[in-house]
């Protein structure tokens, strides 16, 4: 009896352990998976390493801040599937961990990360290397017309890729009454570090060139017509 209880309880750590390993991908299933089903792609290295190159239209949430992670991946959507990949794969391993036990019940990880990816072959997106939008440029901007609405975001965010419908929508109904202006959170540091800028997606409102309003997070069509006096 002792002997058949040990056996079951070994099992059953084996299979505890091995079932994260069961997620992991190698390059081509990945790839497959990711012209056929249309997942949310997720790369969980930091923002630095993003800029270096990444698949295509993935998102970015840095696994090792814990804070901007979870703030992340609650724009994601549960109901698809979440392909997570870092450089070597450690990374996004224990990440789809924790979207597995976060309540997304399909998450798997490329195995052995970017490495293997580019050792396949394999291309990169590069981000485009324009110029950063210098301070003087963005004043001038708040203030070119008498309602400006600033967007701090970036397409690799995943609340900044929710609020790109919002701000369509406002666009399109009320585009005449007030001027967009969009500034890359990945790109224009100077700009961020001198608005106060730490977490996308932000929103300034300003009137005749002066602040009015500021949000950092997703927005409500409503709440952005409100600050905005729409």
């Amino acid at each position: 009896m002792k002997k058949s209880l040990s056996f079951a309880l070994l099992l059953t750590l084996f299979i505890s352990c091995a079932s994260p390993a069961q997620e992991a991908l190698d390059v081509d299933r990945f790839a497959s998976k990711m012209e056929t089903e249309h997942p949310q792609v997720l790369d969980v290295r930091t923002a630095g390493e993003y800029q270096s190159g990444h698949l295509k239209n993935a998102l970015q949430a840095d696994w090792l801040n814990k804070d901007q992670f979870v703030e992340r991946v609650k724009y994601l959507d549960k109901s698809k599937p979440v392909l997570v990949y870092c450089a070597s794969g450690v990374r996004s391993a224990a990440a789809a961990s924790w979207l597995k036990k976060n309540g997304f019940p399909d998450v798997q990880n490329l195995k052995g990360g970017l490495v293997a990816w580019k050792l396949a072959g394999k291309k990169l997106d590069q981000v485009s290397q324009t110029p950063q939008l210098t301070i003087d440029a963005y004043q001038t901007l708040s203030a070119s017309a008498d309602l400006v609405l600033v967007d701090f975001g970036a397409e690799w965010c995943p609340p900044c890729k929710q609020m790109e419908p919002i701000l369509q929508q406002l666009t399109r109904e009320n585009g005449k009454q007030f001027r967009l202006v969009k500034v890359d959170g990945g790109n224009d540091i100077d700009v961020m570090k001198s608005q106060q800028v730490e977490a996308l997606p932000v929103f300034i409102v300003y009137k005749k060139g002066k602040e009015v309003w500021k949000k950092q997070g997703v927005v409500s069509l409503a709440d952005l017509k409100k600050a905005m006096g729409l």
